[in-house]
Order: structure tokens, then sequence, then C-alpha cells
């Protein structure tokens, strides 16, 4: 199988321990991991402020680019999401994009769905907390709405249940935003701030002690908070924990 990294903007230029996780995580499971070096931006700021045009030679780029994988994985699901969902408008009629479409795999989902695994060598002894990123949730399906009465299942919960010592901390409201949404975040500061604390709220309510998620532009925004109100939680992407990195002190 020959695998692509896609790193995220966020993650490339603020938390490239992410990407170094991500990376060791994939070659644990025995797969030659390949790092194109032109890859940029994926261009969902601009699409996420209406500015398409502004986005479209983005998305083109990424088609040239990540053409010839047989997977593309990424530690974002609203990176992911982008590209699998939201790239159909900007470049329909480029033959290239339903072949990259189906194709390009948010971390969790790839190791889940693609790989299949079922043992991690990993020990964390703490109590985690996850959260469900509104892309990851309401448009990759990477778990089910706790909201429904239908099957529940939820794929980076099942990755971190594979990890010796582990305990999983008891939300109240498992997959409500955290209030991060991009420009909403500075458009609608006050809001995007009240809604971030109530998240953190239910994390501290259910004693947890490791934060994690599969976006880290989420994890940046309770981040902030957490460290602003001086709260006693750690934050780290999934790919971290499941690599076997160590709780950041």
């Amino acid at each position: 199988m020959r695998v692509a990294l896609f790193v995220p903007c966020y993650v490339d230029q603020l938390y490239p321990r992410v990407a170094m996780a991500t990376l060791d995580l994939l070659e644990q499971q025995g797969l030659d991991v390949e790092f194109p070096e032109a890859q940029t931006c994926c261009g969902q700021p601009m699409l996420n402020s209406g500015c398409d045009q502004d986005a479209l030679p983005l998305a083109d780029r990424f088609l040239d680019i990540f053409s010839g994988y047989d997977a593309i994985v990424a530690p974002s699901g609203s990176c992911v999401s982008m590209v699998k969902n939201h790239y159909a408008h900007l470049v329909h009629e480029d033959a290239r994009y339903e072949t990259i479409r189906t194709r390009i795999y948010e971390l969790c989902e790839f190791l889940v769905d693609v790989l299949k695994i079922e043992s991690l060598p990993v020990k964390f002894p703490y109590k985690v907390g996850l959260h469900s990123s509104c892309h990851g949730l309401r448009e990759l399906r990477l778990a089910s709405d706790s909201e429904l009465n239908a099957p529940s299942f939820n794929k980076p919960l099942q990755l971190l249940e594979l990890l010796d010592g582990i305990e999983i901390a008891d939300l109240k409201r498992k997959d409500e935003c955290c209030g991060f949404g991009g420009t909403f975040a500075v458009s609608e500061e006050a809001v995007s701030c009240t809604m971030g604390r109530d998240r953190v709220a239910d994390h501290l309510q259910a004693g947890t002690q490791v934060l994690t998620a599969g976006d880290m532009s989420c994890l940046m925004h309770l981040a902030g908070l957490i460290r602003r109100d001086k709260q006693p939680i750690s934050v780290m992407h999934i790919a971290e924990i499941l690599a076997g990195y160590g709780v950041p002190q």
C-alpha cells in the first residue's frame, strides 16, 4: 500500500509533534509512509469563509500532489472532510477527484476500517476524556450520534480502549461542539469561549486527566481555555496517545 501523510496547517505550524506521532503510529503498523513536501493548505479556511474562488487553486494543487496514492491519511477530521465532502462543488469535473475522495482517511478511520488493528502495545494509565469533533462526528461518521436511538459505535474510543491502564471519562454531553468553528471563534469570540468552557466543565466533572480528540484545532481552542483558567487537565491529540507518547509536562 502506497500511503501519503497529509499534515494540516495547524499541525504543521503549531503542533509538529502530532505529525511525528501520526507518522510513528503508521510506521509501527508496518507501513511505508511518504510525505509529499509540496503539500500546502487544503483551502478549508477560505471555503468556510465563503471565498470559494480562493480555495479552488488549493483544491487543484491537492489533486496534483496526492493523485496516485493508495491511501491519504491525516490527523484531522475537518481537513479530511474538506477534501472528501466539500471539494465536490469546486473540482467535481476533475476525474481525479472521485478517486481521491474514496482514498482519503482520518487517522482513526484508517486504523479501524482499513488496517483493522485489534491491539496496540501502549500503556496509558490516565483517565481520558474524548472530545468528538464536529466534522469527524457529523460528516465523517467516526462515531454515532448520542441523541439517536440507534446502534452505537465510536472509532476513536475503540482505539483508546485497546490501551493498557486507560480509563475513559464518562461525559454528560458526549458529542457537543467545543465552540471553535474556525473563523467562528474570531467573529463570535464570546459565544465560542462560553461553549468551550462548557465542554471543559463537563470534562472536569467527569474527572478527565487528559483531554483528547482527532482535531488539533478543537484541542487548541480547549487548551487555551484550560491554560487561561488554570484547570488541571492535560491536552493531547489522539495520535500522540496511540503512538505511545508521554503526557507533556
